[in-house]
């Protein structure tokens, strides 16, 4: 493995689901401690920040460090009854291996239904939902989760190791948004050395999957003149997609242009969209009609920050493997870049 490898494999293998995320911000300020100066906001968020000029607009880059997963309710016998954290869809919880963090250490399992050999037919055709299932630890006779540890509150996460796929493609839990926290260090070391009128704030947020929710805090805290949110797209190339879709593997960073929480600056889009022409960086324009990302929150700060979305296309997200392909991690990484380079007084003052 190379060295962006092996920090992808850091990124997706530690766990922090939403709530949780201390040590996914450790890791993070690790990466950029060497390079900017770190704090936090009152939520836990991490926020770096590389000096400009002092009359230079404040650029905010952000990526949650949160995944979906669950949080332990209660206890049927020997079973763990759980709430969903994030967005699920419940076949793909069925059968899905998860680490439940407890005081004294971390537990393995798996979310299982009720035996599908002894449902009826109806059943059988769902559709499942979280109240209907359960994880299973291994215990058996009259032993209980609390005797390992378990109790209400502790945070349960998909359980997966980072894979190199054939062709240039990784396999992981996680990418959402771990890609978006691997793209934030490698876009903070780059502008660390680069010219720039301009200071950069790297910001790692929390509890983006269950509202949005980190981004609000740090984004006063940092109250940008303007915002690049670093994520994942959702991929359009499987089977059943429109020959048409974008999100695409291998055919560059996702410019997104529509989600349910953000129609971006059409001024900044334009802008972001003649760079990667300029550089000759591959891309796509996203429309996703659902969901959203910190950029929802982040560009109603204050007066209005214009703020758009930067991704890589993923496959399989809300899961326990997604996958994701190293040329458009790198060109994603390369755009942010040469965007943010662009971003003096005089160019951000023209988005108003």
């Amino acid at each position: 493995m190379d060295r962006i490898e092996m920090m992808m494999k850091e990124f997706t293998e530690t766990q922090g689901v939403s709530g949780f995320e201390g040590d996914v911000a450790a890791l993070l300020a690790r990466h950029l401690s060497p390079i900017a100066a770190i704090e936090k906001d009152r939520l836990g968020s991490v926020i770096s920040r590389l000096a400009g000029g002092s009359d230079g607009p404040r650029v905010m880059l952000a990526a949650h460090m949160d995944e979906v997963g669950f949080m332990v309710s209660h206890f049927t016998g020997g079973f763990v009854r759980f709430n969903p954290l994030g967005g699920w869809w419940g076949p793909r919880m069925i059968g899905l291996p998860v680490s439940i963090r407890t005081s004294r250490g971390d537990v393995p399992g798996v979310v299982a239904s009720k035996n599908p050999f002894e449902m009826e037919e109806e059943e059988r055709k769902g559709p499942f939902k979280a109240k209907d299932l359960f994880i299973d630890v291994g215990l058996f006779g009259k032993k209980k989760p609390d005797a390992l540890g378990i109790r209400p509150g502790d945070p349960v996460a998909p359980l997966f190791p980072f894979t190199v796929l054939p062709g240039g493609a990784y396999m992981a839990k996680a990418w959402d948004d771990r890609a978006g926290c691997a793209m934030l260090v490698e876009a903070m070391r780059a502008l660390a050395a680069a010219k720039r009128r301009n200071a950069v704030f790297g910001v790692g947020t929390v509890q983006e999957e269950v509202g949005i929710r980190g981004a609000a805090t740090s984004g006063r805290q940092t109250n940008p003149d303007v915002c690049l949110v670093l994520e994942v797209d959702v991929a359009q190339d499987t089977p059943g997609s429109a020959a048409e879709s974008p999100g695409r593997l291998g055919e560059g960073v996702s410019i997104c242009v529509y989600d349910a929480t953000l129609i971006p600056n059409t001024k900044l889009r334009d802008h972001v969209i003649a760079v990667a022409r300029r550089n000759k960086i591959p891309y796509q324009l996203s429309a996703v009609p659902f969901g959203g990302t910190d950029g929802g929150r982040v560009h109603l700060n204050a007066r209005g920050v214009p703020t758009i979305v930067v991704g890589v296309p993923a496959r399989h997200i809300h899961s326990a493997a997604g996958i994701v392909c190293r040329r458009d991690f790198d060109a994603a990484v390369k755009l942010v870049v040469e965007v943010v380079k662009t971003l003096d007084a005089k160019t951000v003052a023209a988005f108003a």
